[in-house]
């Protein structure tokens, strides 16, 4: 018996499914919007799908001739493609990932950092949406084999009442309404700083 029945707007994602249909499925083809949540941010290489590779496939986890940028590098050509990227994180972004958004941050690629958000969530031009326990790290989301990869639980789901309720928990978040009465001002000096603020 199917843990979800087969008309469910929810479907469970696990282990190396997240980086076919989070990373590859969802966030590298989002046309207008991505809203993004994680604890951890690595700058994972994400290999380029071969043209015309199936999601899933082995030439599609290969990539294209063995090219794999990392996913900051990703989100900023989404970026200046025009789409808004909002990205809100909890720790400093490894020195890779830093090294990169320091050096190309287009006006509408945001990055935000707040020291509590454990949560991690995708949600895609505000229609579908990753809700669970990946990072945006390699052994996350990314492509990495299943023997060095996390153990990773999620859905993915069209359902506009969660993409709604998780929305409006990103907004309060991104807004700010958290910090007024947040009692973690001492490992937070500057709420909500942005990357080029970090040391």
């Amino acid at each position: 018996m199917p843990l979800f029945p087969e008309k469910s707007p929810v479907e469970l994602i696990i282990d190396e499914e997240h980086f076919q249909r989070v990373v590859l499925g969802g966030m590298l083809k989002a046309k207008t919007s991505l809203d993004i949540t994680t604890a951890d941010l690595k700058a994972m290489l994400t290999p380029t799908p071969a043209p015309g590779s199936a999601p899933g496939s082995s030439s599609a986890s290969r990539g294209r001739r063995g090219k794999a940028d990392s996913i900051i590098t990703h989100l900023v050509r989404l970026a200046e493609r025009g789409i808004e990227i909002r990205l809100l994180h909890a720790g400093v972004p490894s020195a890779a990932a830093l090294t990169a958004l320091r050096r190309s941050l287009p006006e509408n690629l945001i990055v935000r950092r707040c020291p509590r958000l454990h949560a991690k969530s995708v949600i895609v031009d505000a229609e579908v949406m990753y809700l669970g326990s990946a990072n945006m790290t390699g052994a996350g989301l990314g492509a990495k084999s299943p023997r060095r990869r996390n153990i990773e639980w999620g859905i993915w789901t069209d359902d506009a009442n969660l993409i709604d309720g998780i929305l409006e928990q990103f907004n309060r978040l991104w807004e700010g309404h958290r910090c007024e009465d947040c009692g973690r001002t001492d490992i937070c000096p500057a709420p909500l700083e942005e990357p080029q603020l970090l040391a």
